[in-house]
């Protein structure tokens, strides 16, 4: 979820903290890059090498951060698709706190297109081969090491964002449960409080109770998602691709997929690759419609009611076919 940020940030605070977290005494700022909707971005030039810093002033800056610094943590564990390397968070003394990470010059996805397909799938399908191998285990002496327990549950060990919306990530058995009571309820409440839209609230209540029947006879493994993926948040550099911009949770693979038309002109390549490796299941289309509603209420929690026709469509058409 990126935009161009514009406006001029009060540098010499965050160069101070930049001084004092990486211990070095040179820091220059080298411009501005493409930031968050609510932070602002940077490259700064140190002693010790280059960095890049995301900057966020708002209340919920430490949250959003450490829960990007946790997703980044575990994609980064399952040895699957590259992802920046954070080094530290810090608050700001005037408010807010800042992301400092390793700096990668990166461009669009292009050639490394079907590379992500496949790497993906493998960060999808990673958590279900460590559930295989505990299985296999089990009844024998010894464990699996600390750094590959597999999860069995839906949700995540801390709190993460998608834009700047905190979401719950409570651990639940169930994934139908998960989705609707901490994705898409939570989103629709927020509606409800900032727009009192009586139509959706309206359908809402219908869909609510049909959204299991999109997972009926559907075996959900819980695979770790990035969150939020979309072409935004992708890139490559000559070495391969790279993801960044992670709300992760452990929730089902089909999610990742339902932003829409990621990659522009190569989006064939990379759901070809991926799909080589996770096969559409039955209901995908289905399935896809509703966690694309997801991403319609965020983005008008986020951008107002430009989403509002987008969302009632969807969800209408959803109580056709639920």
């Amino acid at each position: 979820m990126f935009i161009l940020t514009g406006g001029t940030e009060r540098f010499g605070e965050v160069e101070d903290q930049l001084k004092k977290v990486l211990r070095t005494t040179e820091v220059r700022p080298r411009g501005h890059v493409r930031g968050g909707c609510v932070s602002q971005t940077q490259i700064f030039d140190t002693e010790k090498g280059r960095v890049f810093v995301k900057i966020n002033r708002g209340t919920q800056a430490r949250t959003m951060f450490n829960g990007e610094v946790a997703s980044l943590e575990e994609i980064r564990k399952t040895c699957t698709v590259r992802v920046p390397e954070p080094i530290a968070v810090a608050d700001l003394p005037a408010g807010g706190a800042l992301l400092i990470m390793k700096h990668i010059e990166m461009r669009q996805i292009s050639q490394f297109a079907d590379k992500l397909g496949e790497q993906l799938a493998d960060m999808h399908l990673h958590n279900q081969i460590l559930l295989k191998t505990a299985q296999k285990r089990r009844g024998t002496i010894g464990k699996c090491s600390a750094d590959l327990q597999p999860v069995e549950l839906f949700g995540f060990h801390t709190t993460t964002c998608c834009g700047y919306i905190p979401q719950v990530n409570d651990w639940q058995e169930d994934w139908g449960t998960f989705f609707t009571s901490q994705r898409l309820q939570p989103q629709v409440r927020l509606i409800e409080k900032n727009y009192g839209d009586r139509t959706v609230l309206g359908l809402w209540s219908e869909l609510q109770v049909k959204v299991q029947n999109a997972f009926k006879d559907t075996v959900i493994v819980p695979s770790l998602l990035h969150g939020d993926l979309w072409e935004g948040n992708t890139a490559e550099d000559e070495n391969g691709p790279i993801l960044f911009d992670p709300g992760s949770f452990y929730g089902h693979s089909e999610c990742d997929l339902s932003i829409g038309e990621i990659f522009g002109a190569q989006c064939t390549q990379f759901y070809s690759a991926y799909h080589r490796k996770v096969p559409q299941a039955s209901g995908y289309e289905v399935r896809l419609r509703l966690y694309q509603l997801f991403h319609s209420l965020n983005n008008w929690n986020h951008f107002g009611l430009a989403f509002r026709g987008t969302t009632e469509n969807l969800m209408r058409c959803l109580l056709q076919v639920l």
